[in-house]
């Protein structure tokens, strides 16, 4: 029904639409809570059908040997892609911040070290934002909108790489900065659905950049 309103331009009908959709999600929520609320009682135990579909699966009707496997592999995983993420970021950090722009001519030994204690604040840093996303709802959506705001932006840096010849370092840097901005003004302001903030953010890096790559004469010579 929006759909339809919105195409037809009758923001009448879209109005209403939306707010018949917002009174039946209201009413829908008012049902989940009271469910959980009367499995609570009878159970004792706080339920939360969000997250754990998957696990209660795995732990209610697998195997025993099965479920260990699964729950050794799902550790397995999230500790190498914390590792991975911590890595990564103490990188970028010490190799494109520190050693370029603060202290460019320490030793090595001055730099593992301050490489340490940069990881570490980023491992304080990602406990904190865990602790708090325990109340972002669904994880996948929460990492599908988090993820939003800067796949789009990053992968139109890789395609205005490849697919322009001229591309310059300037016109790719302001331009992923004007893609992710534009994501966000898109999710302030506007009703776009997050899923569509990817295409925005590389629309916006390869026109930004390739606009930016034109004026700057250092441009790379065509192949």
């Amino acid at each position: 029904e929006i759909i339809v309103a919105r195409h037809n331009g009758d923001h009448t009908s879209l109005n209403h639409a939306k707010e018949r959709y917002r009174a039946l999600n209201s009413e829908f929520e008012a049902i989940r809570r009271q469910s959980a609320d009367l499995i609570l009682k009878a159970s004792g135990e706080k339920y939360n059908d969000t997250n754990y579909i998957f696990p209660t699966f795995v732990i209610k009707y697998l195997p025993a040997g099965l479920v260990g496997l699964i729950i050794a592999a799902i550790f397995a995983a999230a500790m190498s892609s914390m590792d991975s993420e911590l890595n990564s970021l103490t990188t970028v950090t010490i190799i494109d911040i520190y050693k370029r722009h603060l202290k460019p001519e320490a030793d090595e030994r001055h730099y593992l070290m301050v490489s340490r204690i940069c990881m570490a604040l980023w491992g304080v840093l990602a406990a904190c934002f865990a602790m708090y996303a325990g109340a972002l709802g669904s994880v996948i959506v929460a990492v599908n909108k988090v993820g939003s705001y800067f796949y789009g932006s990053l992968l139109g840096v890789f395609v205005l790489a490849i697919a322009v010849k001229r591309a310059t370092g300037r016109g790719a840097f302001w331009g992923l900065l004007a893609g992710m901005a534009s994501v966000y003004l898109a999710s302030g302001y506007t009703d776009i659905a997050f899923l569509w903030f990817n295409l925005l953010g590389c629309g916006v890096v390869v026109l930004v950049g390739y606009l930016l790559s034109l004026t700057d004469h250092r441009g790379r010579e065509p192949k």
